[in-house]
């Protein structure tokens, strides 16, 4: 079993693996950036490095100074929880090299999976649904409205090597295309720094379905159910929830074993999700796979009483897996609201700042994931992302009304939040109704755009 286990990240996920390696009597190591010196995670680690500056260049994604820390300390075992590097094949490679177990797949299905045209092809060739879209590199315009016209519009543009919706246009018509090419394009240069981009046919406001799967190093793999992330905006997942009110029993089974073929068919071992885009008519098409644990893993641990850090850890560590498919069973409802610290009247923008006031929900079936506290000053460097409110109730409607109490009560003072934001999305008519898809959030604005016209 590993015995000291360096977390290569901040924030609530940072507080979430120490808190499970306290369970499963692991010593902790925090790094932290000079902005972050004061942040919960260093005070909940059993040890704590500085990394670097504040940026995340300088420090959370400086690989060199994270493998000297893990070497310091003695950890032999990092974590890379969410964001940063946990999708870098080289930095789990480097990893792989010094010795240190990398809590999370081999470098080489990272790389595999991280390169979406790579991805596609493998999932093709094990029978997997995958939305028609170019074969190769779409290296110029003139090459991307042939394929454009080949796929059939409307098309979605994006990076090859990108993910966070980063690096991603939407193009209906041909005379659409070379803007959208260019600005996606140089999106993905700036984010990823590689402008290697490839098309797919956009399908017009799906359901977003991902399937969580476990797969150990002796080749035994399980999902445990899928995840509705259709509320986003810009690309960005705002609330997910566990079970689907569009899936079936009989689509929770057939999309279950599609996930299940496209991890054995990467050869994947550790946590891992399966994304999928489904249509009304029941079609469902394989987007991409993440190579990591996800934000909204809380929802899948609330129905299926697993939890994913420790049978992360676990696998890393060389065991076999604990549960078999039949093992796996939902139970009950669970959804999740991002909380970020944005000015959600003025496009959205970060709002980083100091904490004044926290005041967190609770009771039964109310969970908070979060590294805040009175006095925490938000950097200006990370994702807005400040906690997550996470409730479960044996149905979706009781849910519902939990999560309805839970967000009525939670307290941020000091920073602007989205929190009433949320608060009427859950409102909704149509979210109360399930009727929801990715075009939900566009919709929703519009509709409150015009109401607020007629005040």
């Amino acid at each position: 079993m590993i015995r000291k286990l360096l977390i290569a990240n901040r924030g609530e996920i940072a507080v979430r693996i120490i808190r499970a390696c306290r369970e499963m009597g692991i010593a902790t190591v925090a790094v932290y950036s000079e902005a972050d010196e004061e942040s919960l995670h260093t005070q909940l680690a059993d040890e704590a490095i500085c990394i670097g500056p504040g940026p995340s260049a300088q420090s959370y994604l400086n690989m060199e100074q994270i493998i000297s820390a893990t070497m310091v300390s003695g950890a032999d075992a990092i974590h890379p929880g969410f964001g940063f590097l946990s999708e870098n094949a080289r930095f789990a490679e480097l990893c792989e090299k010094c010795g240190i177990t990398f809590v999370g797949p081999p470098s080489k299905v990272i790389r595999m999976l991280g390169n979406k045209k790579i991805a596609r092809s493998t999932m093709i060739a094990a029978g997997v649904p995958v939305v028609p879209g170019s074969e190769g590199d779409v290296e110029d315009i003139e090459t991307g409205l042939k394929e454009a016209e080949r796929i059939g519009y409307p098309v979605i543009i994006k990076a090859a090597l990108g993910g966070g919706g980063k690096g991603m246009r939407v193009a209906n018509t041909p005379e659409e295309f070379p803007e959208a090419y260019a600005t996606a394009r140089k999106e993905s240069e700036i984010a990823f720094g590689d402008g290697t981009m490839y098309i797919e046919h956009f399908v017009v406001n799906p359901r977003h379905i991902e399937f969580q799967i476990l797969a150990d190093n002796q080749g035994n793999v399980i999902h445990l159910g899928e995840r509705d992330c259709s509320i986003q905006r810009n690309h960005q997942k705002m609330i997910e929830e566990s079970p689907s009110a569009a899936v079936s029993p009989e689509l929770r089974e057939k999309m279950g074993h599609a996930a299940v073929t496209a991890a054995k068919a990467a050869g994947y071992v550790n946590a891992g999700t399966i994304e999928f885009l489904l249509e009304p008519d029941g079609k469902f098409w394989f987007m991409e796979m993440n190579t990591r644990i996800q934000v909204e893993h809380p929802v899948t641990e609330w129905v299926t009483g697993i939890d994913l850090i420790r049978e992360q850890i676990r696998i890393a560590a060389g065991e076999h897996l604990t549960y078999s498919q039949e093992d796996v069973h939902v139970h009950g409802h669970a959804i999740e609201v991002r909380i970020n610290a944005e000015d959600t009247e003025h496009d959205f923008r970060p709002s980083p700042g100091t904490v004044t006031n926290v005041h967190f929900p609770g009771g039964k079936g109310v969970r908070i994931d979060s590294a805040l506290f009175a006095g925490y000053k938000i950097p200006p460097y990370y994702d807005s992302m400040i906690a997550k409110l996470i409730v479960y109730d044996k149905n979706r409607e009781l849910a519902l009304r939990k999560l309805r109490n839970a967000l009525g009560e939670l307290v941020l003072e000091g920073v602007k939040t989205n929190i009433d934001y949320q608060y009427e999305i859950i409102n909704d008519e149509d979210f109360i109704e399930g009727n929801v898809d990715t075009g939900f959030i566009e919709r929703f604005q519009k509709k409150h755009q015009s109401e607020n016209e007629v005040k």
